[in-house]
């Protein structure tokens, strides 16, 4: 059926976060294409052409900005919270958030007074993965949702780097938040910030958030150091050997089950690889032949000696480990008093997953 949009209740519009993006390539559809799928609605008992969108909201601003003035529509004949809960297991096409359940399981809980065993049984979830939820949208400050429902900040960048920092420190969350949405900070790049935040003593974290641009900008200037062949071989070595021992332990599983051919095929391949360690083997003896030192005069025991001296030094004098800092944070001269024991870290379950954020323990869907 068709509906005016003056006929619509949109209670739950702030139930979803805004994509400017997708926004725009639906707009762009629906222009091209017309409306394919309908919005869907309840009946509200306050009169007779007065309907509640449940789903469609988008749909709906997109039609809006083309300056349609009806909407194609289905009518779901069950109660608001049935609607809500069926729409929610309905959505295919589109992936929530953790974010947007929250939000979805607070009004629930606030307008039907639904409990956490209630919200979880009607959700076919754990309790544990309701309270997470719940938890992630009591812990950002309101300020910063409104931002995630607007668009300016994606969900993903508030669940991932704000959330973790809201539970630290609520001002540098909404200062955080004021930068991402000021500067159009994408999700990298709020990483970046989020990882020097993080890392720095409180004095340097201020510094950053007062200049998020400044910071930035020095961070895409120090461009990090590529890891060196010799460093890329032995990795790829050590990956040889982590294979061959995963290899190891399947064959202890699998051979109860092979057949002769498969037992022959597994024969071969270790021959081949065999083969290939070999001639690799072989290679790394000539080129160490090549660059080994003509010198004899190296003294071992002197060698030994030193090496002992040194860690006694470094023991008795109980020299202090250095923390490592964002060449970015140096760069703009924000690094000079160095390691700071005003510093502090966010919790071991940090960073910002959304199974931490929660009032109790459980584990994620």
């Amino acid at each position: 059926m068709k509906l005016e949009f003056h006929q619509l209740d949109r209670r739950y519009e702030h139930l979803r976060a805004r994509n400017p993006d997708r926004q725009r390539r639906l707009m762009t559809s629906l222009a091209a294409s017309g409306q394919q799928t309908p919005i869907v609605v309840i009946a509200v008992s306050k009169g007779p052409d007065r309907y509640l969108v449940i789903d469609g909201y988008k749909r709906m601003e997109a039609l809006e900005q083309l300056g349609r003035d009806t909407v194609e529509a289905v009518v779901w004949e069950m109660s608001e919270a049935d609607a809500l809960v069926l729409d929610r297991s309905m959505r295919f096409s589109e992936k929530e958030t953790a974010l947007e359940q929250g939000w979805l399981l607070q009004e629930m809980e606030q307008r039907f007074g639904y409990s956490l065993e209630d919200l979880a049984r009607r959700f076919d979830r754990s309790v544990s993965w309701v309270s997470r939820r719940l938890a992630l949208v009591e812990q950002l400050p309101e300020t910063v949702q409104q931002r995630v429902r607007a668009g300016e900040i994606s969900a993903h960048v508030a669940m991932k780097y704000l959330a973790p920092v809201a539970r630290a420190n609520p001002k540098d969350c909404q200062r955080m938040a004021d930068a991402f949405s000021k500067y159009r900070i994408n999700s990298r790049q709020a990483g970046e910030l989020y990882a020097a935040w993080r890392d720095a003593s409180t004095s340097i974290r201020q510094r950053i958030l007062d200049s998020p641009e400044l910071f930035l900008k020095a961070h895409q200037q120090v461009s990090p150091q590529p890891p060196s062949p010799a460093d890329e071989l032995l990795r790829d070595l050590t990956m040889v050997l982590a294979i061959t021992n995963r290899a190891s332990r399947r064959l202890a599983r699998a051979s109860p089950l092979m057949g002769n051919t498969e037992f022959e095929n597994a024969q071969r391949k270790i021959e081949c690889a065999v083969r290939d360690l070999m001639h690799l083997a072989e290679r790394i003896e000539k080129e160490h032949a090549h660059v080994e030192p003509k010198s004899t005069d190296r003294d071992s025991g002197a060698t030994l000696a030193g090496s002992l001296q040194t860690r006694d030094r470094a023991s008795s004098e109980r020299i202090p480990p250095e923390r490592t800092q964002s060449p970015a944070v140096q760069v703009i001269g924000i690094a000079g008093t160095g390691p700071s024991r005003e510093s502090r870290s966010l919790p071991d379950s940090d960073p910002g997953v959304v199974g931490q954020s929660q009032r109790q323990s459980g584990s994620g869907p």
